[in-house]
């Protein structure tokens, strides 16, 4: 098991070169599962131990079945091929999301922001987009970002769908 997980990337930041101080996961470590794990050194660790004391970050930590449910669904993750079809996904949204008013596509795997060229049609799309039964979302530091996070678990079919929804959109706005 631990060859697959070296071969894979399991976390963002090992596309990079870089190694964070503190690893934060949460939504997708619980498989639909309330969860949060917040990770990083002894040494800052100890740097929590006061003013408040480790306090706020226990929101959903502890319960037998949580930490149940984020093992399996982290040996899933580890033992499937969730994380190569992850890449082949993007390829395959890059390939079907492409629209002159669509500047670029930022981000890797199954976490990609569409750039527009203004938040009003970035507004738009993601409000009709949701009529349409496609939810999309909003990015806070980036107005001309449409977030397009589906699960690890989309189909193809699922994305080829998704994208014809968006493209649709676009092609009603002048």
């Amino acid at each position: 098991m631990l060859k697959s997980i070296m071969k894979q990337k399991l976390f963002g930041f090992e596309n990079y070169n870089c190694s964070p101080d503190i690893l934060v996961l949460g939504k997708a470590l619980g498989g639909g599962m309330p969860i949060g794990a917040f990770t990083a050194s002894t040494e800052l660790m100890n740097l929590l131990q006061d003013h408040p004391k480790l306090g706020h970050i226990t929101t959903f930590g502890g319960h037998p079945l949580i930490a149940a449910s984020g093992l399996a669904t982290l040996k899933e993750v580890i033992e499937s091929d969730l994380i190569a079809k992850t890449l082949e996904k993007e390829i395959l949204i890059r390939k079907h999301l492409v629209h002159p008013l669509i500047k670029e596509i930022r981000g890797k795997g199954l976490m990609l922001a569409a750039i527009t060229s203004s938040s009003e049609i970035t507004n738009d799309i993601i409000l009709r987009s949701q009529e349409a039964g496609l939810i999309l979302f909003w990015l806070l530091f980036e107005p001309k970002a449409i977030r397009i996070t589906p699960p690890l678990t989309i189909s193809n079919q699922e994305i080829i769908k998704g994208c014809g929804i968006i493209i649709d959109i676009l092609n009603t706005i002048k």
